[in-house]
């Protein structure tokens, strides 16, 4: 098979990416490039996106020592290898494009959710003590604060010279941040803020950063002003001195031992009385003016608190793509075990199976694979719309709350993806992918808590759905359960929403479908639009019925709660057709001929995977036959078998170079070969 390398950034006169003289001197010290093959390199370029050079910089420039850590190190040593390794990181380039051009950074915000993703093929602790620092800590800064704030604190945020922390998360309240107990009081005497931990269950908790390194925090606390409650407001609060002794009135700890992440020092903070000047809050959308008053240009507690948590839109999108790294490394790791590793002979075959070639094992990983390169495209249009929507001058309010529906649907999908499919991954690989030398066992721990963190993915459904429910008019304002109830009871009339952005692509595909008989749609990319389009109106439609028979119900919560499964299929099917179409319009951009060709069939086997797991809801609902179903069955195996033998360049195409894969198995020399290989001799 024919083979490319992957040149350094130095050959490549078509890459305008910003270098920094550190990645300058890693590019030309580089010595091994990366062999790739045609197509794999082919996919790679087409699944790149408008930031495909900066993925590729990242590949040419930083060194495989950066990204691999030694899974037998201890929380000490895995907490001091995360610091090193994040510096160097920062050097190469790999943090800040968010930042503000002024404060030394881009102004790029799809750039920096690139960057994370980048990180994230390397070792997670690394990608999350960075995500902390510059993405949490450094975001709150620049997006709930002023120019001032800016000018304070981002320059020592860049450099790593302070390192910060967030503050969010207590132990009695987590996703219910409208709930935290943490109060900020301002005191008009001294014009301070008060900020106190009232509670056992006010005490901060899992901050990462806060166990060690975290010299400041954004902390989140309820504002009260003269008596009165202003909600859930942000302050910046110094938590220790330049000798990393705690400051008075702060009290940290240390969460310990983890299930993974062991690089992150996640801790408590509590805080008895602790007082900070007025301008430590971070006032962009509510604060206190010179007189002690209360001043804000939003109306409404509730709307202000969704105006600032929308904020967080970027890390939703930066933890989605860690999960879908994650998921691309496990399944890059799981299909060149495959076409090595032998089991079993079998007639007319010349010596034992190779593993890739057995049906059960290519359903296991390549509609996975399938799904990937999906999310792949889901990915790039996300981060390429939250950089369009940062770049106009007028905010379009509307497509920023469905930018943000739709990055807590990707956030939730993923990190579900992510997990399920990493496990699979190392059944797949037998006993050797138990080893912790073979990358699987730490990459299943440290993404584990993708699932949970940014948001728990069941609420994150939820919201997705209150998006769909209410057409994204009246998502962040005084809408409660019984309010979004009504509000869908009234506003469908058994109509299911519009789509918010209607693909002229889609809809030709979708009619042209139309006018096809059952027996030639099977393949037909028109018919899977239609049924993932069909399954998705359905079931809201459903939704909503359900809902307007209980509008009248005094119990909100057992109103909505009455219809909670089907709210969170409704959020679900919801996703599934916005991945599909994203895949669909990746296919429409892309030029090179025997790319497109093999995205087609990826794109086909992710659809009729997903018609199939879902074969029950079709065949119930009248939507597909018993025979269509074993037909659609049938052609999956088809596929999975037309696209093994390009599997060694699918996985390539998904981006993560082989050194960065940190698993022993995949090296090939002898003394490595033995240790996993039955029958083999050092």
């Amino acid at each position: 098979m024919m083979t490319t390398q992957t040149p350094t950034h130095q050959t490549r006169p078509d890459t305008d990416v910003e270098m920094p003289a550190a990645a300058s001197a890693a590019a030309t010290s580089a010595t091994h490039p990366e062999q790739l093959t045609e197509l794999g390199e082919a996919l790679r370029e087409a699944s790149g996106g408008r930031y495909g050079q900066v993925r590729a910089l990242a590949r040419a420039t930083v060194p495989a020592e950066l990204m691999v850590r030694d899974p037998a190190q201890t929380m000490d040593e895995a907490r001091e290898w995360t610091r090193h390794t994040l510096k160097e990181l920062v050097g190469l380039g790999m943090a800040g494009s968010g930042f503000p051009i002024e404060q030394g950074g881009l102004d790029d915000l799809g750039r920096s959710c690139v960057d994370f993703e980048m990180t994230a093929h390397g070792d997670l602790s690394t990608t999350v003590k960075s995500g902390v620092h510059f993405g949490l800590f450094g975001g709150a800064v620049t997006s709930l604060g002023t120019q001032w704030h800016h000018e304070q604190f981002l320059p020592a945020n860049l450099a790593m010279d302070e390192v910060g922390c967030y503050a969010m998360t207590e132990f009695g309240h987590g996703s219910d941040v409208a709930s935290l107990e943490t109060t900020l009081t301002y005191d008009a005497q001294t014009h301070e803020l008060v900020v106190h931990s009232p509670t056992p269950s006010s005490v901060k908790t899992y901050i990462g950063a806060a166990a060690e390194d975290a010299r400041i925090a954004a902390v989140y606390g309820q504002l009260i002003v003269d008596g009165v409650g202003h909600g859930v407001h942000v302050a910046l609060v110094p938590v220790r001195d330049e000798s990393g002794a705690p400051m008075p009135g702060v009290t940290l700890g240390d969460n310990g031992h983890k299930g993974g992440l062991l690089g992150v020092d996640n801790g408590t903070l509590s805080f008895d009385q602790v007082r900070v000047p007025r301008r430590m809050l971070l006032d962009r959308y509510g604060g206190i003016d010179d007189s002690g008053a209360y001043v804000s240009d939003i109306e409404g507690e509730s709307k202000r608190f969704f105006t600032m948590l929308g904020t967080l839109v970027r890390g939703r999108i930066c933890v989605a793509a860690g999960a879908a790294v994650s998921s691309r490394k496990a399944l890059s790791i799981a299909t060149r075990y495959a076409l090595r590793r032998r089991q079993f002979s079998a007639p007319g075959h010349d010596g034992e199976v190779v593993l890739m070639d057995y049906l059960a094992h290519q359903r296991k990983l390549v509609p996975a694979i399938a799904t990937a390169y999906a999310h792949t495209f889901a990915l790039n249009e996300i981060v390429e719309r939250l950089q369009e929507l940062h770049e106009v001058p007028e905010k379009d309010q509307l497509a920023q709350r469905e930018l943000e529906t739709r990055a807590a649907g990707l956030k939730a999908l993923m990190t579900r993806f992510g997990n399920d499919t990493i496990q699979v991954c190392r059944e797949a690989c037998g006993g050797a992918g138990y080893m912790s030398e073979n990358g699987l066992t730490t990459l299943r721990a440290d993404a584990d808590v993708f699932a949970t963190f940014e948001g728990d993915n069941t609420v994150l459904l939820q919201l997705v759905a209150k998006g769909l429910l209410t057409g994204y008019r009246e998502m962040w304002g005084d809408l409660d359960m019984r309010g979004m109830v009504q509000y869908a009871a009234r506003a469908f009339g058994g109509q299911v929403v519009e789509a918010t952005s209607v693909r002229p692509l889609v809809e030709r595909l979708i009619a042209a479908a139309a006018r096809k008989s059952e027996d030639e749609t099977l393949l037909d990319r028109g018919w899977h639009l239609s049924m993932f389009t069909n399954r998705e109106r359905h079931v809201l439609e459903t939704v909503v019925g359900r809902l307007r028979g209980r509008a009248k119900d005094q119990d909100s919560f057992e109103a909505f709660n009455f219809a909670q499964d089907h709210v969170l299929l409704a959020a679900r099917t919801h996703m599934d057709r916005i991945v599909l179409e994203a895949f669909v319009a990746g296919i429409d951009a892309c030029e090179e001929a025997e790319a497109r060709q093999v995205l087609e069939r990826l794109c086909t086997l992710y659809a009729l995977s997903s018609i199939e797991a879902d074969s029950g809801w079709f065949q119930s609902h009248n939507r597909m036959s018993a025979a269509r179903a074993k037909a659609v069955t049938a052609q999956i195996n088809k596929l999975c078998a037309e696209l093994r033998p390009d599997a060694l360049s699918l996985v390539e195409g998904m981006g993560v170079p082989e050194t960065w894969l940190n698993s022993s198995m995949l090296v090939e020399d002898p003394e490595s070969l033995a240790r996993w290989t039955p029958g083999a001799t050092a």
